[in-house]
């Protein structure tokens, strides 16, 4: 599968500065850039970086960014699902997971998450892509926000929500393990109806058991 990545942008002004989204953006251009120090939901700041500009360079991998002036801010990835991962048993080619999404403090709130998707899906070729992502509640940061799981719950769907990505039920032990974690997904206009049972299957593996 050919993965054709098409660059956009969008310039937000925000109460904290004005702030560019855009995406995807290469390798390269992503390791001349600067990267917080608050960007540390995942892994240090430096590692994430280093980490980021790794799947820009796959085939499939996309990495959009929030960028105030030469100093990313905030960013959203896409890249195949983890081999550990359920979702990767299939070897599904045009399976891709939002693994990551992260924006800091000082710029959330604002629509800046949801800009964020919403440029990811201005490229037509998301449109040949099962997109997936998982909610877990341990990733995300309660103590920062003062919300409680289903505040921040909530905050995430509608979030996800405006990149097309919609709730999907599905029996990943992971995911059942709290009822505030959930998967959710955007299925593209030129899915078809083959790779959409594929994804049923995916996500309904221990159908079998009961």
């Amino acid at each position: 599968m050919e993965h054709v990545k098409t660059y956009n942008a969008m310039e937000i002004k925000h109460k904290n500065g004005d702030i560019i989204i855009e995406g995807p953006i290469s390798a390269s251009d992503l390791e001349n850039l600067e990267f917080h120090e608050d960007l540390v939901a995942f892994r240090p700041p430096a590692q994430q970086h280093k980490a980021l500009v790794e799947i820009a360079g796959l085939p499939e991998g996309r990495i959009l960014i929030v960028r105030d002036m030469n100093t990313v801010v905030g960013y959203v990835t896409y890249l195949y699902p983890d081999p550990l991962e359920r979702w990767s048993q299939g070897s599904m080619e045009n399976l891709i997971e939002l693994g990551a999404i992260e924006v800091i403090p000082k710029f959330r709130g604002g629509g800046v998450g949801k800009s964020l998707l919403r440029v990811s899906m201005m490229d037509d070729a998301m449109e040949d892509y099962i997109i997936l992502t998982t909610e877990y509640y341990w990733h995300w940061d309660l103590k920062g926000t003062k919300l409680n799981v289903w505040e921040y719950r909530k905050v995430m769907e509608k979030m996800m929500n405006a990149g097309g990505l919609e709730y999907y039920a599905t029996d990943d032990p992971e995911i059942c393990s709290h009822p505030a974690n959930c998967l959710m997904a955007r299925i593209g206009k030129r899915i078809d109806q083959d790779s959409i049972q594929q994804f049923d299957s995916l996500r309904f593996m221990n159908r079998f058991m009961y």
